[in-house]
Formats: C-alpha cells, structure tokens, sequence
C-alpha cells in the first residue's frame, strides 16, 4: 500500500516513482533496525511489536518526502523517525499518561510532523536530493506549514470530540465495559476466545 500511495504519487511508471520506492523501504528499513538496536540497548532484547511499529514511524516520516529525497536523505530520515517517535511512543507517552494503544500520535502524527520538517533539510542536493529551492527557504515552508497544520489538526480534532460528547452523553465508556471489554459489555459476546493451551 505504501509503495503505491508513495510511487503511485508521481503520477507514472517514472524515474521519481522508482526513487519515491526506494526512499519508503529504505527509510522503513533503517527505522526498523535502529528502533530495534535501541530496544536491545534499553532492554536487552528484540520486541517484535517495535520492529513493526518502527517501520511504520519510518513509513511515516518519508511519506511528505519520499519523492524528493535520495537514498542518503531517505535513510536519515528513517534514523530521525526511529529516535524520535520511539522516544513519543514510549517515554513521552508514559510521563504523560495519555491514552494510545496504537501510537497514532507517537508513530503517525510524530513521523508524519518530523518527516514534513526534515523535507526542507533532507530534500537538498547536499543529501542526494531532488529540490533545487535553497535549503533554508524550503525548511521555514515546511515547518510552518507543520505547524499550522498540527494546530488547525488539534482545534478541529477538539471540536469534534465536544460535539460526539454532547451527542452521545460522553466520550468514555464506564470502566465496567474497560475491564470485560466492549464485546461483552456492548454485545454480551467475545469475538475472539483464548486458545487452549
């Protein structure tokens, strides 16, 4: 899927098609290994769930770019993603204690925000890039487009938590229905039933 979206951007079966590809695996790669050595330096072991959430930060964090990036800048921008929203998905988001299973926030809004900025930086030709725009000329557009974007994101994601808790009388199920799961709250079933051992 991702191949498609990042390739599938340039609109042909071109040579920036073929680099859109190469920057999304390698960027997914080299956040996949670097979020894995920093597992196995803090906890002394492989966890098969950040493997797979790195890539997804790398994933992420190349999508604005992938197109005008090269080989060096796609796998600095995966090495930038795997530190960064590591760091989100799990001592930011600890020290806050905000709900997300899933690390949308960390992984998806973090990469996506990172990935957006270092275009400015990572897109230059010093890195094997494809932008001709001076460096910092391109960096300041695409950080305050960053952050208008992730304001704009926060007010309207607000309103439309305001108004569903209007609408439904709140936002939060009771704690009974987080402590036997919404399948046999809700529906008085489980969809899925433990294997025997």
């Amino acid at each position: 899927g991702w191949f498609g979206f990042n390739g599938g951007s340039a609109g042909a079966a071109s040579a920036g098609a073929a680099f859109a590809c190469l920057a999304t695996q390698l960027s997914a790669s080299v956040a996949a290994i670097v979020w894995t050595a920093l597992d196995v330096i803090e906890n002394g072991k492989v966890s098969v769930l950040g493997t797979c959430t790195a890539s997804i930060a790398g994933l992420a964090a190349i999508t604005p770019a992938a197109g005008f990036v090269g080989p060096v800048g796609a796998c600095l921008m995966g090495l930038a993603s795997a530190i960064v929203c590591r760091f989100f998905s799990t001592t930011v988001k600890e020290h806050f204690g905000y709900d997300d299973s899933l690390d949308v926030f960390g992984v998806h809004g973090v990469g996506g925000f990172l990935g957006t900025c270092l275009l400015g930086v990572l897109a230059s030709p010093v890195f094997g890039g494809f932008n001709d725009v001076p460096m910092l000329k391109q960096t300041i557009a695409q950080c305050t487009a960053a952050v208008m974007t992730a304001a704009y994101t926060a007010v309207a994601s607000y309103a439309c938590l305001k108004a569903t808790d209007f609408i439904t009388n709140g936002i939060r199920v009771p704690a009974e229905a987080e402590e036997v799961g919404l399948d046999v709250y809700s529906h008085g079933e489980t969809a899925y039933t433990p294997m025997p051992r």
